[in-house]
């Protein structure tokens, strides 16, 4: 393209940026700067305010101290003997005018005026003045009073008393006025006004950069953000913090809570306010709490509340601001995990029983081919008969078929064990009689951990008990309740510690979680059940779960 001379390059107009498209504007001053501004102008404010009352109370004085100042020198000119003496002579001008002069030097007054009563000046600064009328007010010292007033007179506005001559009668005989004039007074005023300007200045001065200082820091801990924009962040932090899944709680350096986020009040339980309430006082257990209270960190820890199986993590804020909890809800997760040791638990017994199976048919193969024919028909209808018979037993007195399928998998795991697992003649649950709400996952769990915690007790006390081991297993609906007892051949729960078993880490195994049992008695608490502790020949532990739930409210 050729471009003439002379002639500009034509451009495209510049595109403008759509509504939607355009930066958000930011303030035209941070909070920093806002607050700043405000400040210096009520410093300023506080500072011009405390001048005018300074200027007025100074003024003030000042005009009352050249009042006293004339009216003394007055009354020393009208008190003195000579004075009465000459006012009523023949030639009072000639003592009163060097007299006049010399009082008005002395005492520092810029002028001591003498008259008679009718206001015609003896003596006068201006001696030209003399023989003219006074210019001001005279009724009142004619009348025996002093008085003072403001006037202008010869030698311009002037603070002025006026005050009587008396002779030895008591009879005014002349007047003596005495003044100072506004310009004087105003000399006067000059140095004490600068003075205290020089301190108004110096105190705004000062105000000013202690207000900068507090501002600039202000600031940086703002990062230079605007009170909308502050707003908004506030906003923007707590709908983050409600809406995350996991459980979130800040404690500050005396562990009370500073913030505790919709998550963690339903993962704890907590009701109400709980914000600045110390964390030992949320009614949480007591190892959740020494968990988080305790001098070190705590990383992935289980704890059960009242209702839930919960992850544990804490973590401290700088150097002693406090610390922030964090919680994972792992109930349903450890549901699961008991269920699939369960299924594991299923699957162990079925590969005991195939290998079992195997040996059984080994064995029969091996009668027929010794030509033993009817012993190989008896050796396996016998084995037939006692699966059966322990299927048949356990299938029709539990309906249920989670239930039935859990205790035929532990009767195998018991048996693999060496245990024998005894279903009670009284025990029978039909089909359809549990509730909807009743998980069968929950029924795992409580059933599940009762009878493995049965077998191993059954087998720690084995050589103490004659016998084989046994656990004896009771399920049955009574009154409106699925009662579920499990009893063995253990050394049983001293009476002493029934009321710890179902807390969490308590355990008589060397290797045990102490999570069992605890988790037995969560479930049933969160079905509306309870859970008792008895004793027989070993341990016998109970759980009642209502069948209807209002009946637990």
């Amino acid at each position: 393209m050729r471009i003439r001379p002379g002639r500009p390059a034509r451009t495209a107009p510049p595109v403008r940026p759509a509504a939607g498209d355009r930066p958000a504007r930011r303030p035209l001053r941070s909070l920093a700067g806002q607050l700043f501004a405000v400040q210096v102008v009520i410093v300023a404010a506080v500072v011009a305010g405390g001048a005018v009352l300074a200027y007025l109370f100074t003024e003030h004085r000042t005009h009352d101290a050249a009042v006293r100042q004339v009216t003394a020198a007055a009354r020393a000119v009208a008190d003195a003997p000579a004075v009465a003496e000459a006012a009523t002579g023949p030639d009072p001008t000639a003592v009163l005018q060097p007299y006049a002069e010399r009082v008005r030097r002395d005492t520092g007054v810029d002028f001591v005026t003498v008259m008679d009563t009718h206001g015609i000046r003896w003596a006068h600064r201006d001696p030209a003045q003399i023989g003219r009328p006074f210019l001001g007010h005279t009724d009142g010292a004619l009348a025996g009073r002093t008085t003072s007033e403001t006037y202008t007179g010869t030698l311009g506005p002037s603070v002025r008393v006026v005050t009587p001559i008396l002779d030895g009668h008591g009879r005014v005989v002349g007047l003596v006025s005495s003044g100072i004039t506004l310009e004087s007074i105003s000399a006067r005023l000059r140095g004490p006004l600068l003075a205290q300007a020089g301190v108004a200045a110096g105190a705004l001065a000062l105000g000013g950069a202690g207000t900068y200082l507090a501002n600039a820091r202000l600031r940086r801990h703002t990062h230079g953000m605007g009170a909308a924009e502050l707003s908004h962040l506030y906003d923007y932090h707590q709908a983050t913090l409600h809406s995350v899944r996991e459980g979130l709680v800040l404690l500050d350096r005396a562990h009370r809570v500073v913030l505790c986020n919709d998550a963690a009040r339903e993962l704890l339980g907590l009701q109400g306010e709980v914000e600045g309430l110390p964390f030992d006082a949320l009614g949480l257990p007591e190892s959740l709490v020494r968990a988080v209270l305790g001098p070190e960190p705590a990383h992935d820890e289980v704890h059960l509340t009242a209702e839930r199986v919960v992850v544990l993590n804490t973590s401290p804020i700088g150097t002693g601001l406090g610390s922030v909890l964090t919680l994972r809800d792992h109930t349903e997760l450890q549901s699961l995990t008991g269920e699939l040791d369960s299924v594991r638990g299923f699957a162990d017994a079925l590969g005991a029983q195939a290998h079992e199976a195997a040996n059984r048919l080994h064995a029969v193969v091996s009668l027929v081919e010794l030509g033993r024919h009817q012993d190989a028909v008896d050796f396996a209808t016998a084995e037939l008969e006692l699966a059966q018979r322990l299927t048949d037993k356990v299938v029709g007195a539990v309906g249920e078929p989670v239930l039935a399928a859990l205790l035929l998998g532990k009767a195998s795991q018991a048996a693999e064990r060496g245990v024998d697992l005894v279903l009670t003649e009284d025990s029978r649950i039909d089909d359809g009689v549990l509730p909807p709400d009743l998980a069968p996952r929950d029924l795992v769990t409580v059933l599940g951990n009762l009878i493995d915690n049965a077998v191993d007790a059954a087998i720690e006390n084995a050589a103490e008990h004659p016998g084989p081991p046994e656990v004896t297993v009771m399920a049955r609906v009574d009154g409106g309740h699925l009662l579920l007892r499990v009893a063995d051949t253990g050394a049983g729960i001293d009476a002493a510690a029934a009321g710890e078993v179902f807390r969490r880490g308590w355990t008589t195994k060397q290797h045990g979680r102490g999570l069992g049992l605890a988790l037995v008695a969560q479930t049933a608490r969160r079905n509306g059940g309870t859970v008792e502790v008895g004793r027989d020949r070993g341990a016998v532990l109970t759980v009642r779960l209502p069948l209807q739930r209002e009946a637990a409210r």
